[in-house]
């Protein structure tokens, strides 16, 4: 393996057609590399997805994410390290443990609460995460309108409201779903607690970041025609909601499925970049990885919602789920991290298909009940009118 550092990418052009029309890339110290495959898993905006002519289709999300390294208080001896999310109206908070005392953030929010968060102080990012986690929505509405209001609210004005609104809630100082627990509550909930994730204490400098969220996927994953031996795996060939945590998983299980057919074509002595060799990679992962855009996909709408129906649904299901041990353990196994080679588990299709027809019958539902809703205040204004 070859490392080419401190150089870019000028352009990528094909051969001559007496040369087989290989995709050659031109970089900017004037170096051309001809590849007999050229891979793109250079993320959404690919230039070997452009060079190949492949189109992508799918939609923006009205939310962008907010994404920091944050140092907190060490686990509750015991504690296994665990990630934890929190769904709220304006969208999923959550905590990705890297260490005992060090987690991720991934915060999907609307994209004006995000360049807020992005632009305050790092110790207010630290109170608004810590009470994202614990305050009832109808308290952190009024945190989102600080911070919004405020290019440079003091860290300490957010914190006495926060103090407050703990008060007016009734949580106890020394809980653990209060935002200035010590000791034993700073490490968040446990045992017959609720399960909540230790205070963060600080945010690491130059880590906070941003970008808009999209669901996206590629009409395919290898070039034909003048972008002929081109293959795209991870961003490039598509992108998901953060909600589920899925991205990464669902690359890496590309560049597993794509590798196997690289070195099942060496073994044989074939072509690695003719459509022959390559053509097992999308057929594996072309509908799997459509299912899972799917179904996180109908997950953002069914949890972007506060209709009062909805919530109820997406509760109970998620507590039946719970409860069923099989198709919970059958569920993590599909999305975790473990080969993706082996048979397909049915479990992800069944979910969004269930997940799609929920979305689908509580619209029509919640557009019946507004409408009747409209009918019967129009009948009341006519009455109201003779």
């Amino acid at each position: 393996i070859q490392l080419l550092d401190n150089v870019k990418v000028d352009a990528i052009t094909p051969d001559e057609p007496d040369n087989g029309r290989w995709p050659v890339v031109r970089l900017s110290n004037g170096r051309a590399l001809r590849a007999r495959l050229l891979i793109g898993a250079d993320g959404f905006n690919s230039p070997v997805k452009k060079y190949a002519g492949i189109r992508t289709y799918g939609w923006a999300y009205d939310t962008h994410a907010v994404v920091a390294t944050m140092f907190h208080h060490p686990l509750y001896p015991g504690t296994p390290l665990t990630a934890y999310q929190r769904f709220l109206p304006t969208g999923p908070i959550a905590f990705l443990p890297l260490s005992n005392t060090v987690s991720s953030l991934v915060w999907s929010t609307k994209p004006a609460i995000a360049a807020a968060l992005k632009a305050s102080h790092p110790d207010v990012l630290r109170w608004m995460i810590n009470a994202a986690f614990r305050l009832p929505d109808v308290s952190l509405r009024v945190l989102n309108d600080m911070v919004l209001s405020s290019k440079d609210l003091p860290p300490q004005e957010l914190a006495d409201t926060i103090k407050w609104r703990e008060e007016a809630h009734g949580i106890a100082p020394m809980s653990s779903l209060s935002s200035f627990g010590e000791g034993s509550a700073a490490v968040g909930g446990y045992g017959d607690e609720v399960e909540l994730p230790p205070l963060v204490t600080s945010i690491q400098p130059g880590s906070v970041a941003g970008f808009p969220l999209r669901m996206s996927h590629a009409e395919m994953y290898l070039g034909e025609g003048a972008g002929t031996r081109t293959a795209l795996v991870g961003d490039a060939a598509h992108t998901v909601h953060p909600l589920a945590g899925q991205g990464l998983n669902m690359g890496l299980a590309d560049v597993e499925s794509l590798a196997t057919c690289i070195g099942d074509a060496l073994k044989v002595g074939a072509d690695i970049g003719s459509r022959t060799a390559l053509a097992p990679y999308p057929k594996e992962r072309y509908f799997e990885n459509h299912k899972m855009i799917s179904a996180t996909d109908k997950l953002h709408k069914l949890y972007g919602t506060t209709w009062p129906p909805f919530v109820w649904a997406r509760s109970v299901g998620l507590e039946v789920v719970n409860e069923l041990d099989t198709i919970k353990a059958g569920l993590m196994a599909s999305a975790g991290s473990q080969s993706r080679r082996a048979s397909v588990n049915p479990l992800w299709a069944a979910m969004t298909m269930g997940i799609e027809g929920l979305v689908g019958l509580g619209h029509t539902a919640e557009s019946f009940v507004r409408g009747a809703a409209d009918l019967s205040a129009a009948l009341l204004k006519g009455s109201a009118g003779k």
